[in-house]
């Protein structure tokens, strides 16, 4: 039997993540016809996010999403705007989002009970389906991850990518959508046939204290969730920037050595990504990429949609980030000072 170091939770957990995505598109069609159905009925003026740690890098991702396909602006709250200082927010008629693997974090909660009070439509994202955050909640679209235990989020962030994208499909999303959704785990699966290529690329960063990670739009969620992914798993101080600000400042830190992972999408947003990184290796820059754009050195299938890209670019991530931690000496399961569950107030 393979050793927990070996073959850590982490990644054991992030390649189930092709039959995870297939439940929750099975097993979430009525949840999802309720809620297009009330979004039609009530129209929300603009969409409002509640989370902490890699589910608000979830949020990102959905941002984008919501305003590229639904032109719905999306703002990110502030849990401690209320729990803290004690305000309610006139959130009337907005579409109010919470993503949470546990569903018990009280600030998110808190925040979802007074917008619904309110007169927001709630969603929660949420893992555990009897949670208070689920309770709290007008609407529930559950991930259908199964347990989690490893402490590094990777299925419960990948299925909070995908668990809005139905109802995004059926608002305006359109065709293209439903078909790269009904396709997805099919090209995650194959995304998984990647492992080695993943480990292959890690080894060289087995010595880094420091990466800097780049993304332009539809990806930049992922490169927030691969920054904090790195810190947490492997001991690597990483940041995560817009490529398009990553000159107005930061790009002073390429004169101490410090290696660039650059996420490459075939999107819209694939030219201003490419130039900025052949201009960054021009510079002499130590760039490596991820993404479906040809020539990336971790290349990931095309998966039909925009809005579906950036989850075979995360998966593919996961895969270099425990391997990553492997090639270090460490166990990603076990990161000192970190619990599964984070309760913030």
């Amino acid at each position: 039997m393979t050793s927990p170091v070996s073959d850590p939770l982490m990644l054991q957990e992030a390649r189930q993540t092709p039959l995870v995505i297939e439940r929750q598109r099975r097993e979430n069609v009525e949840a999802v016809s309720q809620l297009v159905s009330a979004l039609r009925e009530r129209r929300p003026p603009y969409a409002v996010t509640v989370a902490r740690g890699s589910s608000d890098h979830a949020c990102t991702v959905l941002k984008y999403a919501l305003e590229t396909q639904l032109a719905l602006p999306v703002a990110s709250l502030g849990p401690s705007v209320h729990t803290l200082y004690g305000a309610r927010l006139d959130l009337r008629g907005a579409l109010v989002i919470a993503v949470s693997q546990s569903g018990a974090s009280p600030d998110v909660v808190e925040n979802v009970r007074m917008a619904r009070e309110g007169g927001a439509v709630t969603v929660a994202l949420v893992n555990v389906e009897e949670s208070d955050l689920s309770q709290a909640a007008e609407f529930t679209l559950p991930l259908h991850c199964g347990e989690e235990k490893a402490v590094a989020a990777t299925k419960s962030y990948l299925a909070s990518l995908t668990a809005f994208l139905p109802v995004i499909a059926e608002l305006g999303g359109g065709e293209a959508l439903r078909q790269a959704l009904a396709d997805l785990p099919e090209v995650l699966t194959r995304t998984l046939d990647l492992e080695n290529a993943a480990s292959d690329l890690a080894e060289r960063y087995r010595f880094a204290e420091n990466l800097l990670v780049l993304a332009r739009g539809l990806h930049f969620g992922v490169a927030q969730e691969a920054a904090l992914k790195l810190k947490e798993t492997c001991g690597i101080h990483a940041e995560a920037y817009s490529a398009a600000e990553f000159s107005h400042g930061p790009k002073r830190l390429l004169a101490e050595g410090l290696p660039l992972l650059g996420f490459s999408p075939t999107d819209a947003a694939r030219a201003a990504s490419e130039q900025a990184y052949q201009d960054l290796s021009a510079s002499g820059a130590d760039l490596r990429t991820i993404g479906p754009a040809p020539g990336s050195s971790l290349t990931t299938p095309e998966s039909g949609h925009p809005l579906t890209d950036p989850v075979a670019s995360a998966l593919a991530f996961y895969l270099f980030a425990g391997h990553l931690a492997l090639h270090k000496g460490l166990n990603p399961d076990a990161p000192p000072l970190l619990s599964k569950v984070t309760k913030t107030r």
